[in-house]
């Protein structure tokens, strides 16, 4: 699914929809480039969730937890790290199968040490569109598939019609490797 947020405050309200979709144990892993909004929407959903303190990115900390009414909020900032065994310093997996909702910035970062269900939330800058960014958002495992289309419903129902969720196409409708979809798919509404 991708969605297209045209401000800072579109970044944290996809945020706080999301919050209200999760559940004790959810993992959020985050990806992009610095500056392109992961904080924001972290900051959007610790929000909804309940959390008094201002949110910042946890660079230096590693991670930083969050009490909120109906439990705990765990923001992992994996950035610094320099190798996958580093997470193991921080009990990073132990951490993660506990009750608590986690959310990880910079989340993709080891490929062999991603956990076995998560929601990926990629974000993305839009060249030339500094305030824009486009989110595009994919589950890996059966908890995170239900939390997102349970999201997508969400979000298709709040946002205004040209942000909302696109269509995946059937496998049938989609070009051949190679052709370039036609105009209409190339907008960044899409």
């Amino acid at each position: 699914m991708r969605l297209h947020s045209k401000s800072v405050e579109e970044t944290e309200a996809l945020g706080a929809t999301l919050a209200s979709h999760l559940h004790s144990g959810s993992i959020v892993l985050l990806a992009g480039d610095l500056g392109a909004g992961k904080t924001q929407f972290v900051k959007g959903l610790a929000r909804a969730l309940g959390v008094a303190e201002h949110i910042t990115s946890p660079t230096f900390n590693l991670m930083v937890e969050h009490a909120t009414p109906t439990g705990t909020l765990r923001h992992f900032d994996l950035y610094r790290l320099e190798r996958a065994a580093d997470l193991d310093d921080i009990d990073y997996f132990g951490l993660l199968e506990d009750d608590a909702v986690s959310v990880v910035e910079w989340g993709d970062k080891f490929a062999c040490a991603l956990p076995r269900d998560y929601l990926l939330v990629d974000c993305a800058l839009v060249p030339g569109l500094p305030d824009e960014r486009l989110i595009e958002l994919s589950a890996h495992g059966p908890k995170s598939e239900k939390l997102l289309a349970a999201w997508a419903h969400a979000a298709s129902r709040q946002a205004p019609e040209e942000q909302r969720p696109a269509r995946r196409q059937a496998p049938e409708e989609r070009g051949r490797l190679g052709e370039h979809p036609p105009p209409e798919e190339q907008s960044h509404d899409a």
